[in-house]
């Protein structure tokens, strides 16, 4: 199926999709951020205590999505995801009353959770679960609403905060959410159930079994992908939390840096389109074990760039990993493990990666007061991932052999 043909015929669905991804925009990192300045005044906080805040936060997000992302396995998306998107809101409305700094503590978890946690994940479990051979491609449209998120919400915000303040915008982006959610719920009216589907309909793993997330535990694939996976969203993470640090170290001013931002975003966006069509051709086994290979070789230009330009070649190659890290991972699950237990699956894998964009920022922070500075830790995080890479390279080649050729179809109908 051609891919316009394709968009066309399951509009509603990748729509529902791209509306996910795109709210879950509210418990990013670089929304939080906006509003950074504001929270510290606000409270008082230091660099260290908003950072000790955020950290705390997200890692009780990661720690409850391994059992909060296996309701994607029992529940509608509809149902679930409309649910997601007005706890989301309900946290946004009381960042607009927040009075103290333990109550800051839990609504940064509940946005953390339910925004880049809940919001994402059940997206691209959706798509993951409902398309097969058009999967990469699914994955990737539905991906459009993080790229979109992350260059209009910024820029918009950041503008509005200056005419009706920081608390009163926190309204305006929970009453963004409300009008989401029953569009999510209108959109999905004939989406199928994942514990109703039939047999046939259910896509299975290694050695032509449906894996359970115990058996994955025990594999050594999982294990032994765990260093990839957890790398770009902690050192990622750092990259865009450290980008003051950066311009300082560097010698730019932040406005210098972050005009380089469209760049990523540009490359970001034909990363994603291309590794979703490369999935579609090629399957998720060669991918993923060298999709980290351009953060490395982004991390090394950047930390030697001495101007904005040969920064710029470094960002690029960071984007490239960005775009496939909205594809690959989830349609990796799907194909190595299995569809029944997806939800469940990539649950646990949402998890590493939120525990990672936790640990990175505070990683990194505890080395440069030793005296380090993040531009000269990129050399150590290119290290660290091709070692990851080389890793994930063995045992990747090692699981090929034992995958069923199942048919392929371009989407699993109701």
């Amino acid at each position: 199926m051609g891919t316009w043909k394709f968009i066309r015929a399951n509009l509603g669905w990748l729509s529902a999709g791209f509306l996910l991804t795109f709210s879950s925009s509210f418990g990013q990192t670089f929304f939080l951020s906006i509003f950074a300045g504001e929270i510290r005044t606000e409270f008082d906080l230091t660099h260290a205590a908003w950072g000790g805040i955020y950290m705390i936060g997200t890692l009780a997000s990661a720690a409850t999505m391994v059992w909060a992302g296996v309701l994607t396995d029992h529940f509608r998306v509809r149902v679930l995801g409309t649910a997601v998107l007005v706890t989301l809101a309900a946290a946004c409305v009381s960042m607009a009353f927040v009075s103290s700094v333990p109550m800051l503590v839990v609504l940064i978890f509940m946005l953390r959770l339910m925004g880049q946690g809940m919001s994402s994940h059940v997206a691209s479990t959706a798509m993951a679960r409902w398309f097969i051979a058009a999967r990469g491609r699914a994955l990737a449209i539905a991906s459009f609403g993080f790229s979109i998120g992350e260059a209009l919400l910024p820029i918009f915000f950041v503008a509005l905060m200056a005419v009706i303040g920081w608390r009163s915008s926190w309204l305006v982006a929970a009453g963004a959410l409300l009008l989401i959610s029953p569009l999510i719920f209108s959109l999905l009216k004939q989406e199928r159930t994942p514990q109703s589907s039939s047999n046939e309909d259910q896509v299975a793993g290694m050695g032509g079994k449906h894996w359970t997330r115990v058996q994955v535990l025990r594999s050594s694939l999982f294990w032994l992908l765990v260093p990839v996976l957890i790398g770009p969203p902690a050192f990622g993470t750092a990259f865009f939390f450290l980008q003051v640090h950066l311009a300082e170290v560097k010698g730019w001013t932040h406005f210098d840096l972050v005009q380089l931002f469209p760049v990523y975003t540009a490359l970001a966006i034909c990363s994603m389109i291309a590794s979703g069509f490369a999935i579609d051709r090629f399957g998720t086994g060669r991918m993923m074990s060298i999709y980290t290979l351009p953060l490395a070789v982004g991390f090394v230009i950047f930390s030697q760039s001495a101007s904005l330009a040969v920064a710029a070649i470094g960002i690029a190659f960071f984007a490239m990993t960005s775009g496939m890290q909205a594809t690959l991972p989830a349609a990796f699950w799907a194909e190595f493990f299995g569809t029944r237990h997806l939800g469940s699956i990539k649950a646990m894998a949402t998890a590493i990666m939120v525990f990672g964009s936790a640990i990175g920022p505070g990683l990194t922070g505890l080395i440069i007061d030793m005296g380090v500075d993040y531009s000269r830790q990129m050399v150590w995080v290119a290290g660290y991932m091709v070692l990851a890479t080389a890793v994930a390279t063995i045992a990747l080649s090692r699981a090929r052999p034992l995958l069923a050729r199942a048919p392929q179809v371009d989407v699993i109908r109701p």
